[in-house]
């Protein structure tokens, strides 16, 4: 383990909790951190393995209590991509979940809609996706391990539970391939009219590094979108970083309600 990694699994490990299941919060997503019971929060800057985002919309900090009766972790906070052009910024963290005695990553993010159906302040299950910037978290590492098996990145049996969770809370859960792009800028119309030929019902700049990664650690992988604007040259508006946040906020209970009630059903061996 690294240097990094061993006192950050450490302060997490003396936290008094042992959660097998994290969350790792996208804009929009939260309000689940307000539902956790008899909770407690470590700055990322308190563990070595953790980064510094640098987004509007997102903190710095991991927050541990019980939620639907499991010990969870949230990861209030992510390190994208186009902050430094490396796909690899939560590789650490992730690891030191994992050698914490984490089992399975829930991923959730804001993401634009490609599908006329599927409209802003709606959810999405991620089923699969495309690494369109096609950058890989795992350039660098050694051995036969990188070569890591993407058939099943989301976990169909999780899958499966999640739809039956949000059928039981009366929560329209729509599914769909999403499409990660580099960013910070937004997509153009062109590109966004190929998106859709290729098979992307969603597109966003995040999620896909971190599946990779969490797969490579042998995590089991979880997705979700909230879809918070029709991407563009579905419609007039403009985009703008502003408008995502302000989309996400407004769909944000509906969203917690989701992950409550998912996290409850999770069961896996």
């Amino acid at each position: 383990m690294s240097e990094a990694l061993s006192p950050s699994a450490a302060r997490l490990r003396a936290s008094g909790f042992a959660p097998r299941i994290a969350v790792l919060l996208g804009s929009g997503w939260g309000g689940l951190v307000d539902r956790l019971a008899g909770s407690i929060a470590i700055d990322y800057a308190e563990l070595p393995a953790f980064p510094a985002p640098g987004v509007g919309g997102h903190a710095a900090r991991v927050h541990l209590g019980r939620l639907g009766g499991r010990e969870v972790a949230l990861l209030a906070g992510r390190r994208h991509a186009y902050e430094d052009g490396r796909a690899d910024g939560m590789k650490a963290a992730l690891r030191c979940l994992a050698a914490a005695g984490v089992e399975v990553l829930v991923q959730t993010n804001a993401a634009g809609s490609l599908d006329p159906a599927l409209r802003p302040g709606e959810l999405m299950l991620i089923e699969d996706h495309l690494n369109v910037a096609q950058r890989s978290p795992l350039v660098g590492e050694s051995g036969d391990a990188r070569f890591v098996d993407l058939c099943a990145a989301y976990d169909p049996l999780l899958r499966e539970q999640a739809l039956a969770a949000a059928a039981a809370r009366g929560i329209a859960l729509a599914g769909g391939v999403y499409a990660w792009v580099l960013g910070p800028q937004f997509e153009t119309p062109a590109e966004i009219r190929w998106l859709r030929g290729i098979g992307a019902r969603a597109v966003g700049m995040s999620t896909v590094p971190e599946t990779i990664i969490a797969r490579h650690a042998g995590l089991r992988v979880l997705a979700f979108s909230l879809i918070t604007n029709m991407a563009a040259g579905m419609e007039a508006q403009a985009l703008s970083h502003a408008h995502t946040l302000a989309a996400a906020e407004r769909a944000g209970a509906r969203a917690a309600d989701l992950l409550e009630a998912v996290v409850a059903r999770l069961e896996w061996t």
